[in-house]
C-alpha cells in the first residue's frame, strides 16, 4: 500500500516548541525592566546619547534568530517526512526487546588489558551487527542500571534505533547497580499484546553488583512464552574502571583501592538458563552470530513494517536552515551595525536637523 503523505518520525517532541514562547516571554520582561533601570537615570533621549552604541532593534532580532534556530533543531529532531511514499508491507518476523546494561561498570575494559576497547563500546558495537541481522523483525530498547529505562519502543525502525544506540552513556541512569531483573520486567511489559507474535530479550551486561532476582524475572519471562538471552562482556581477570577519558584515573574504594570489576558469567548463564536461551560471551567473533541463530529458532509471525523512501527525510533541510542562521547570529553584535548609523527607519527626522546623518 502505498501513500504520500506528511508526517514525523517522533512528533511528540514537537512539543518541545511550545519552549519558544516562554522563552519570547521572559525576554521581553527583561527587556521591560532593563528600561525601567534605565528610566531611573534619566529620560530615555538623554540616555540614547549617553549610549551610542546601544541598539533598540538588534537585540529583538537576535532573540528571533536564535528561537528560529531553536525551532529548526527541534524539527530536525522530529525528523520530518514528506513529499515521498510510505510503504507498508507485511512481513514475517518476531520482536526482540534490548537491555543494555550502562551502569559506571561498563566503563571498565571489556578484555584483559586496562586500556582496551570499554564493555559499553564494545556492547554498542555487538548491538549494532546484531540489528542488522535482525532483519524483519522490531526490536526495542532498554537501558538499566540500579533502574531500568525505556530508550526505545518496539520499533520496525531500525534507522532510529541506531540512532538511539549512539546517544547511550553511563550517565543516563543515576542509580548505579545491575538490576537486570527490573531491566526484563520491563521488557516483559514492553511487546505488542498481540499473543501470536514471538518474543525474545537480549540482555547485555557484565552482571557486576547484581541487585534484585533477574533469574526468577527470567523464569517469569519464560513462563509468557518470552526467550532470555544474555551477553555477557567483560574479563573474568577484572578491569579497574575509569573515571576520565584518558584512562589514568581509576575508581577508588573508600580505602583508597582502585576498584576491580569482573565479568559474572555465573550469573549470566543462570538467567539464560532460566529464561530458556543462550549465555554467549560478548568478546567471542562468533557472538552475533550465535545470538541471531538463537533467535532464528522462534516461529516467524506475521508483522506489519512500514518503510520510507530516503528523499521522505527532510531533516537536512531544517539542519542547514539552523546551521545558517547560526552563522547569521554569530556575526550580529549586540550593538548598532556601522553602516545602519547614517540611517533612521522607525522616526521622522526634526525639520531643524534635516541633512544631518541619524541613528539608529
Amino acid at each position: 500500500m502505498n501513500q504520500t503523505m506528511v508526517s514525523f518520525a517522533y512528533p511528540y517532541l514537537l512539543y518541545l516548541l511550545l519552549a519558544i514562547p516562554v522563552f519570547v516571554g521572559l525576554f521581553i520582561l527583561a527587556r521591560m525592566a532593563r528600561r525601567r533601570k534605565l528610566n531611573r537615570f534619566g529620560h530615555q533621549s538623554v540616555l540614547d546619547h549617553l549610549m551610542p552604541d546601544a541598539s533598540k532593534y538588534v537585540p529583538s532580532v537576535k532573540i528571533a534568530i536564535q528561537m528560529l534556530i531553536a525551532a529548526a533543531l527541534v524539527v530536525v529532531l522530529a525528523r520530518p517526512r514528506a513529499g515521498a511514499k510510505e510503504e507498508v508491507s507485511n512481513v514475517r518476523g518476531i520482536e526482540v526487546m534490548v537491555a543494555l546494561d550502562v551502569s559506571n561498570s561498563m566503563l571498565a575494559s571489556a578484555t584483559d588489558d586496562p586500556n582496551g576497547i570499554s564493555r559499553l563500546q564494545r556492547a554498542k558495537h555487538v548491538l549494532e551487527k546484531l540489528i542488522d541481522k535482525l532483519d524483519n523483525d522490531k526490536v526495542g530498547l532498554i537501558v538499566f542500571a540500579g533502574e531500568a529505562y525505556t530508550q526505545l519502543p518496539i520499533t520496525s525502525d531500525f534507522v532510529s534505533a541506531k540512532v538511539y544506540l549512539n546517544s547511550i552513556s553511563t550517565e543516563m541512569v543515576p542509580t548505579q547497580g545491575t538490576a537486570i531483573g527490573s531491566a526484563i520486567n520491563m521488557a516483559m511489559h514492553s511487546f505488542s499484546p498481540d499473543e501470536d507474535i514471538q518474543k525474545a530479550i537480549v540482555v547485555i551486561t557484565d552482571g557486576e553488583n547484581q541487585v534484585g532476582d533477574a533469574v526468577e524475572m527470567a523464569k517469569a519471562a519464560e513462563k509468557q512464552g518470552i526467550q532470555v538471552d544474555v551477553i555477557g562482556l567483560g574479563s573474568g581477570k577484572g578491569a579497574p574502571i575509569p573515571l576520565n577519558s584518558q584512562k589514568n584515573t581509576f575508581l577508588k574504594d573508600n580505602e583508597g583501592h582502585v576498584v576491580t570489576t569482573y565479568l559474572n558469567e555465573q550469573m549470566a548463564q543462570e538467567i539464560a538458563n532460566a529464561g530458556n536461551g543462550i549465555y554467549v560471551n560478548g568478546a567471542a567473533s562468533s557472538a552475533v552470530n550465535d545470538i541471531a541463530d538463537q533467535l532464528d529458532t522462534l516461529a516467524k509471525s506475521d508483522l506489519e513494517r512500514v518503510v520510507y523512501s530516503s528523499s521522505a527525510e527532510q531533516f537536512p533541510v531544517f539542519a542547514w536552515i539552523a546551521l545558517l542562521l547560526l552563522i547569521a547570529d554569530f556575526f550580529i553584535l549586540e550593538r548598532k551595525i556601522g553602516w545602519l548609523r547614517r540611517f533612521n527607519f522607525f522616526t521622522k527626522a526634526d525639520s531643524s536637523e534635516k541633512g544631518k546623518p541619524t541613528e539608529k
